[in-house]
């Protein structure tokens, strides 16, 4: 009788096969199982986007090319490609879109407005992407790497000059119309837990 009220006690069956979860463990599990795969389908949904966004951004900077118009990537949109940019060391082909705020960036690399535009070479052209999707490959960018920008009138090649660390509360990035720098910015470091930190990575290239 001890023996069986001990096992009992233990959470066992007399007979020494596990006692069955209760109702709110059941529950408990089920809930902690769905959140865990709603994290998992929100992760992989992210660069997913990133993908499926560059190829619509592709096929509408084509038909901006053949017909030297604006052409939205779909039809809510409320941006459109500017320039592509490619680096063929690393396999790098990526539609550039107007504005770099957080709707833009979230589809592809944002050219920034107040800069001057792609192919203009009236200035420095900034364009900004995310470290973790668009512009990851900048961590592996070395100098004299070359880089060409494409755009209405026609592909531009430049080269990797100089890769920096800045403070955005302390560094600003000249504009004006001294020369036709391009330079490609992005969150720092890669490896950041927390987004949107002060710290960026300025890659600055000069034309070839």
């Amino acid at each position: 009788m001890n023996k069986s009220v001990n096992a009992t006690a233990s959470g066992t069956h007399p007979r020494g096969k596990e006692a069955p979860p209760s109702p709110a463990r059941r529950w408990l599990g089920r809930a902690l199982m769905a959140s865990a795969l709603l994290l998992a389908a929100n992760a992989a949904w992210l660069p997913a986007k990133a993908v499926l966004a560059q190829q619509l951004l592709q096929s509408s900077w084509r038909s901006a090319q053949a017909d030297g118009r604006a052409h939205r990537p779909w039809p809510w949109a409320d941006t459109h490609a500017v320039a592509k940019l490619v680096q063929p060391r690393l396999g790098v082909s990526q539609v550039v879109l107007a504005g770099d705020s957080g709707r833009p960036l979230a589809f592809g690399p944002g050219w920034a407005q107040s800069s001057a535009a792609p192919g203009s070479g009236l200035g420095t052209t900034v364009i900004s992407g995310h470290r973790d999707t668009h512009f990851a490959w900048l961590r592996d960018v070395r100098r004299e790497d070359a880089v060409t920008l494409e755009t209405a009138q026609g592909p531009r090649e430049f080269r990797v000059a100089s890769m920096q660390v800045v403070d955005s509360r302390l560094h600003r990035i000249a504009t004006g119309q001294d020369g036709a720098q391009l330079v490609l910015v992005t969150c720092w470091p890669f490896d950041a837990v927390a987004p949107r930190g002060p710290m960026r990575y300025v890659v600055t290239l000069v034309p070839v």
